[in-house]
């Protein structure tokens, strides 16, 4: 799952949250360097993506894109189930998502220092542009592929990606809602909130 998802999963707790927004910018060599709970959402963050990988929803949702997207089908997936939470909140929590969105970049912002200068950028750059709130649609999306599309090794791969997720829409919609609750309830028992 990407930025939202691991946000909404950090049980509450400021440095989870910060440790699993930044994990995939850290080596584990560097990982001992941070506050223990930052480590501890750095390990949160590669549990929830393991887990996701491996379940039978999201992999269906996969395979679907696979013959479209080849390799990078499952980072697809992974943004476009932001999308899809945003589009369920009201399902997953009481608290209205434009106050959520704010009060993550409030954390991410207090905690900056901590942050590798390349990831201070890009956080001043999402908060910029409000990505979390973007991923709510899909001009927000779009937006998001095209910048994958410079880190890329075959951003043609990525062509027609909205409109494939567009024609699939109702089955992803499906899939996601069968997962959200397995993957909070496997955070819930692993992070005891």
């Amino acid at each position: 799952m990407n930025f939202l998802a691991h946000l909404f999963l950090s049980c509450e707790q400021e440095e989870l949250l910060v440790g699993n927004f930044l994990a995939d910018f850290i080596k584990n060599r560097a990982l001992e360097t941070y506050p223990a709970g930052i480590q501890a959402g750095v390990r949160l963050h590669r549990k929830i993506d393991q887990y996701t990988d491996n379940h039978p929803m999201v992999t269906r949702g996969v395979h679907r894109l696979h013959p479209y997207h080849h390799k990078y089908a499952p980072v697809i997936v992974d943004v476009f189930y932001d999308y899809l939470l945003v589009k369920n909140w009201d399902r997953y929590t009481t608290e209205e998502f434009i106050p959520f969105t704010k009060r993550m970049y409030k954390i991410l912002e207090e905690h900056k220092p901590l942050m590798p200068s390349k990831i201070q950028l890009r956080l001043s750059n999402m908060i910029a542009g409000d990505w979390l709130i973007g991923y709510g649609e899909f001009g927000g999306l779009a937006f998001t592929f095209d910048r994958m599309k410079f880190r890329l090794s075959k951003p043609e791969q990525l062509e027609n990606v909205i409109e494939n997720l567009q024609k699939y829409l109702v089955e992803f919609d499906e899939e996601f809602n069968a997962f959200f609750p397995d993957i909070i309830a496997y955070v819930r028992d692993e992070c005891d909130c």
